[in-house]
């Protein structure tokens, strides 16, 4: 099993070019789905979620094609042959779930696995099947799968208020709205600029939607859909992780087609510790104002708050702070792994329940640590880049789910960082 080797050796600088959003490749690439003719995805990020999403597109009967070095997805459902996600291929991810609305609005029926993904709490899937029941399907769950039809072979127009904000649940109703007959509502819905993203790639495709952006979305159904090429909007996670690279280590770094929009209340967080960032022409660029960064309060909340995918790596930062910061986790439970391993660096952390204090540490110290999930991964990546002496982080398959080429993105910058092959 890979590790990586890090020596902290000080302020980082250069320029990191940020990959298409994984979440939004997730959710793009299931809506091949629902239509016959091709649909192709540019600015795509290459990683292991998109192998794993492909193999299962390709499982259903969907032709999958990686073009330009993986940069670009032509993918086409001409012949759904197989209407049965298997849990073999589903397990490995919890976005597996979003082929479960394309193919029961496309062909009235579908039988899918519930979904894996990383140990960060229960995350049900019960919004999803709300959304579908509202929408007329008759659903039976037995041996671990969701067996869903839609009478007459076709979902129907519903009111959908869900009961708290879930992407996955927003992602998947408005894609089965989309071929529904009649409109469908969505309220209370995800305002992720993923959402936004899906909902631009499928108008281009001929859906009727309003709303991205705002809590409610309105879907008027319409018979069929067609093909359509669309960019991957620039991953906020990835971009908001770099960005912490010169906030941790000192230094500048120019972060690649970020944008301020993506990141607002992280920025916020930022500005208040004493970070830097202003937009350029070709981005962000991010620095220290003045020495050491001050200690802040962070929550995480739906977009447009602070996001959860972003709190491991806040956490690292603030390891280092100058005071003391109380962190809440209000999204997963269960999303404190890391807090253990970053003690192991010298770090100073009380976790109780869903806060975490953090009193910060002039200096962490190098340690073998162990990824627990994906963004706890790359939050251990960037303690070490500021620690003293060498720290081995194992586990890091978390980490090839999310973040593409990131040693060499780091080295880039000066980082001495390695991969240590077993």
């Amino acid at each position: 099993m890979d590790s990586i080797l890090v020596k902290g050796n000080g302020a980082l600088s250069g320029t990191i070019p940020i990959a298409g959003a994984k979440n939004a490749c997730l959710t793009l690439m299931p809506a091949t789905l629902l239509s016959e003719e091709p649909l192709t995805l540019t600015n795509a990020p290459r990683l292991s979620d998109i192998a794993t999403m492909t193999q299962l597109l390709r499982s259903l009967g969907a032709e999958v094609a990686s073009l330009q070095d993986g940069l670009v997805l032509a993918m086409s459902s001409h012949n759904i042959a197989n209407h049965t996600a298997d849990y073999d291929i589903v397990r490995k991810m919890r976005a597996s779930i979003l082929v479960l609305g394309p193919m029961l609005a496309r062909d009235g029926h579908a039988v899918v696995s519930l979904p894996g993904g990383c140990a960060i709490g229960a995350r049900p899937v019960d919004l999803h099947l709300q959304a579908f029941e509202a929408m007329g399907a008759d659903l039976d769950l037995r041996d671990g799968y969701v067996h869903a039809k839609a009478p007459g072979g076709r979902l129907r127009g519903a009111v959908v208020d869900f009961p708290f904000v879930s992407v996955g649940a927003t992602e998947n109703a408005l894609m089965a709205a989309t071929l529904a007959k009649g409109t469908t509502v969505l309220k209370n819905a995800a305002r992720e600029p993923e959402i936004v993203d899906l909902a631009r790639c499928l108008r281009k495709m001929g859906a009727q939607i309003e709303g991205e952006g705002t809590s409610t979305l309105t879907i008027q159904g319409v018979d069929r859909l067609n093909g359509a090429t669309h960019p991957v909007v620039t991953d906020r996670i990835e971009l908001g992780t770099y960005m912490l690279v010169p906030a941790i280590c000192g230094g500048e770094v120019e972060c690649l087609g970020g944008t301020l929009e993506l990141v607002g209340a992280f920025v916020e967080k930022l500005d208040a510790a004493g970070v830097s960032v202003t937009q350029t022409e070709r981005g962000l660029k991010v620095s220290r104002k003045n020495g050491r960064v001050r200690a802040v309060d962070v929550v995480t909340e739906p977009f447009p708050g602070f996001p959860t995918d972003l709190q491991a790596q806040m956490m690292a930062l603030l390891c280092t702070a100058e005071g003391t910061s109380v962190l809440e986790e209000r999204i997963f439970e269960n999303r404190f792994m890391h807090a253990p391993e970053l003690t192991r660096m010298g770090a100073k952390i009380e976790v109780h329940g869903g806060t975490a204090k953090v009193t910060g540490v002039p200096r962490l110290k190098g340690a073998r640590v162990m990824a627990t999930d994906l963004r706890a991964s790359v939050s251990l990546i960037l303690a070490a880049l500021a620690a003293e002496g060498e720290t081995v982080v194992s586990r890091v398959y978390h980490l090839d789910r999310g973040y593409e080429r990131l040693e060499e993105k780091l080295r880039a910058c000066g980082a001495q960082i390695e991969r240590i092959r077993t």
